[in-house]
Protein backbone atom coordinates (compact mmCIF):
# COMPACT_ATOMS: atom_id res chain seq x y z
CA UNK A 1 0.00 0.00 0.00
CA UNK A 2 1.15 3.38 -0.98
CA UNK A 3 0.77 6.94 0.60
CA UNK A 4 0.37 9.68 -1.28
CA UNK A 5 2.87 12.59 -1.03
CA UNK A 6 0.95 15.79 -1.98
CA UNK A 7 0.72 19.13 -0.47
CA UNK A 8 -2.18 21.98 -1.42
CA UNK A 9 -0.73 25.47 -1.60
CA UNK A 10 -3.68 28.44 -1.43
CA UNK A 11 -2.22 31.52 -3.21
CA UNK A 12 -3.07 35.14 -1.89
CA UNK A 13 -4.82 35.40 -5.29
CA UNK A 14 -6.80 32.05 -4.66
CA UNK A 15 -5.28 30.04 -6.97
CA UNK A 16 -4.78 26.62 -5.48
CA UNK A 17 -1.61 24.29 -6.45
CA UNK A 18 -1.68 20.99 -5.94
CA UNK A 19 1.67 18.90 -6.13
CA UNK A 20 2.45 15.66 -5.41
CA UNK A 21 5.83 13.91 -5.81
CA UNK A 22 6.32 9.99 -6.59
CA UNK A 23 10.00 9.74 -6.20
CA UNK A 24 10.21 6.79 -8.68
CA UNK A 25 9.09 8.14 -12.02
CA UNK A 26 11.25 10.82 -14.18
CA UNK A 27 8.13 12.48 -15.47
CA UNK A 28 5.69 15.01 -14.95
CA UNK A 29 2.45 15.77 -15.49
CA UNK A 30 0.43 19.21 -14.82
CA UNK A 31 -2.82 20.71 -15.87
CA UNK A 32 -4.81 23.82 -15.14
CA UNK A 33 -7.82 23.15 -14.39
CA UNK A 34 -10.64 26.42 -15.03
CA UNK A 35 -13.59 26.48 -13.34
CA UNK A 36 -15.82 26.71 -16.43
CA UNK A 37 -17.82 24.22 -17.86
CA UNK A 38 -20.54 23.95 -20.54
CA UNK A 39 -23.07 24.15 -17.41
CA UNK A 40 -22.47 28.25 -17.13
CA UNK A 41 -23.22 28.83 -20.71
CA UNK A 42 -27.01 30.09 -21.68
CA UNK A 43 -28.87 28.48 -24.93
CA UNK A 44 -26.90 31.01 -27.47
CA UNK A 45 -23.92 30.51 -26.15
CA UNK A 46 -24.02 26.62 -26.04
CA UNK A 47 -20.35 25.16 -26.69
CA UNK A 48 -18.32 27.80 -26.57
CA UNK A 49 -16.70 26.57 -23.68
CA UNK A 50 -15.41 23.79 -25.89
CA UNK A 51 -15.02 26.33 -28.79
CA UNK A 52 -12.50 28.33 -26.57
CA UNK A 53 -10.47 25.30 -25.46
CA UNK A 54 -9.48 24.91 -29.23
CA UNK A 55 -8.48 28.43 -29.93
CA UNK A 56 -5.81 28.42 -26.97
CA UNK A 57 -3.81 25.38 -29.18
CA UNK A 58 -4.24 28.34 -31.97
CA UNK A 59 -1.38 30.50 -31.47
CA UNK A 60 -0.05 32.89 -28.65
CA UNK A 61 1.53 36.77 -28.97
CA UNK A 62 5.25 34.60 -28.70
CA UNK A 63 4.01 31.34 -30.25
CA UNK A 64 2.10 30.04 -33.19
CA UNK A 65 0.03 26.74 -32.98
CA UNK A 66 3.05 24.78 -35.17
CA UNK A 67 5.51 26.50 -32.29
CA UNK A 68 3.30 24.95 -29.58
CA UNK A 69 3.34 21.49 -31.35
CA UNK A 70 7.20 21.67 -32.16
CA UNK A 71 8.52 22.55 -28.68
CA UNK A 72 6.01 19.82 -27.01
CA UNK A 73 7.25 16.99 -29.59
CA UNK A 74 11.18 18.16 -29.10
CA UNK A 75 10.51 16.95 -25.63
CA UNK A 76 8.80 13.83 -26.39
CA UNK A 77 6.00 15.35 -24.22
CA UNK A 78 2.06 15.63 -24.62
CA UNK A 79 -0.23 18.68 -24.45
CA UNK A 80 -4.35 18.52 -25.17
CA UNK A 81 -7.15 19.55 -23.24
CA UNK A 82 -10.96 18.65 -22.05
CA UNK A 83 -14.32 20.24 -21.29
CA UNK A 84 -16.83 19.06 -19.01
CA UNK A 85 -20.01 20.55 -17.96
CA UNK A 86 -17.95 21.75 -14.72
CA UNK A 87 -14.54 22.65 -15.82
CA UNK A 88 -12.14 22.69 -18.76
CA UNK A 89 -8.34 21.40 -18.07
CA UNK A 90 -5.20 22.03 -20.08
CA UNK A 91 -2.51 19.59 -19.53
CA UNK A 92 1.29 18.40 -20.37
CA UNK A 93 2.86 15.58 -20.02
CA UNK A 94 6.59 15.66 -20.41
CA UNK A 95 9.61 14.90 -18.64
CA UNK A 96 10.58 16.03 -14.84
CA UNK A 97 13.45 18.26 -16.62
CA UNK A 98 11.12 19.72 -19.01
CA UNK A 99 8.70 21.31 -16.25
CA UNK A 100 10.10 24.66 -16.59
CA UNK A 101 9.30 24.80 -20.53
CA UNK A 102 5.78 22.85 -19.96
CA UNK A 103 4.31 25.36 -17.82
CA UNK A 104 5.44 28.24 -19.92
CA UNK A 105 4.08 27.19 -22.92
CA UNK A 106 0.67 26.25 -20.80
CA UNK A 107 0.52 30.12 -18.97
CA UNK A 108 1.13 31.45 -22.61
CA UNK A 109 -1.56 29.53 -24.18
CA UNK A 110 -4.13 30.92 -20.98
CA UNK A 111 -3.21 34.09 -20.44
CA UNK A 112 -1.94 35.28 -23.96
CA UNK A 113 -4.20 33.36 -27.08
CA UNK A 114 -4.97 34.99 -30.22
CA UNK A 115 -8.67 34.96 -31.40
CA UNK A 116 -7.82 35.21 -35.36
CA UNK A 117 -10.43 35.58 -37.11
CA UNK A 118 -9.48 33.34 -39.74
CA UNK A 119 -8.21 30.51 -37.52
CA UNK A 120 -12.08 31.15 -36.07
CA UNK A 121 -13.56 30.24 -38.76
CA UNK A 122 -11.31 27.57 -39.43
CA UNK A 123 -12.01 26.02 -35.87
CA UNK A 124 -15.57 26.20 -36.14
CA UNK A 125 -15.96 24.12 -39.50
CA UNK A 126 -13.77 21.41 -37.09
CA UNK A 127 -16.13 21.59 -34.21
CA UNK A 128 -19.25 21.06 -36.60
CA UNK A 129 -17.44 17.71 -37.72
CA UNK A 130 -16.71 16.64 -34.29
CA UNK A 131 -20.32 17.32 -33.36
CA UNK A 132 -21.22 15.59 -36.16
CA UNK A 133 -18.53 12.10 -35.14
CA UNK A 134 -20.25 12.57 -32.22
CA UNK A 135 -23.77 12.42 -33.25
CA UNK A 136 -23.10 9.54 -35.06
CA UNK A 137 -21.56 7.52 -32.06
CA UNK A 138 -24.49 5.71 -30.07
CA UNK A 139 -22.98 5.66 -26.65
CA UNK A 140 -22.04 9.30 -26.67
CA UNK A 141 -25.96 10.29 -28.25
CA UNK A 142 -27.26 8.04 -25.63
CA UNK A 143 -25.73 10.43 -22.83
CA UNK A 144 -26.71 13.78 -24.63
CA UNK A 145 -30.50 11.88 -24.73
CA UNK A 146 -30.54 11.10 -21.50
CA UNK A 147 -29.06 14.67 -19.62
CA UNK A 148 -31.46 16.22 -22.08
CA UNK A 149 -34.51 14.04 -20.69
CA UNK A 150 -33.49 14.45 -17.37
CA UNK A 151 -32.31 18.45 -17.49
CA UNK A 152 -34.51 19.73 -20.34
CA UNK A 153 -32.99 22.76 -21.92
CA UNK A 154 -31.10 23.61 -18.70
CA UNK A 155 -27.26 24.09 -19.28
CA UNK A 156 -26.77 20.98 -17.58
CA UNK A 157 -29.45 19.37 -20.78
CA UNK A 158 -27.42 20.65 -23.26
CA UNK A 159 -23.99 19.37 -25.06
CA UNK A 160 -20.79 20.27 -24.04
CA UNK A 161 -19.45 20.54 -27.80
CA UNK A 162 -22.91 22.61 -28.79
CA UNK A 163 -24.67 22.41 -31.72
CA UNK A 164 -23.75 23.36 -35.71
CA UNK A 165 -26.17 26.79 -35.06
CA UNK A 166 -24.12 27.75 -31.87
Amino acid sequence: MSTLNYQITELNNGIRIVTETVTHVQSMAMGVWVGVGSRYETEAENGITHFIEHMLFKGTKRRSAQDIAREIDAIGGQINAFTSKEYTCYYVKALSEDFALSADILADMIFNSQFDEQELAKEREVIIEEIKMYEDTPDELANDLFALDMWGNNSLGRTILGVEET
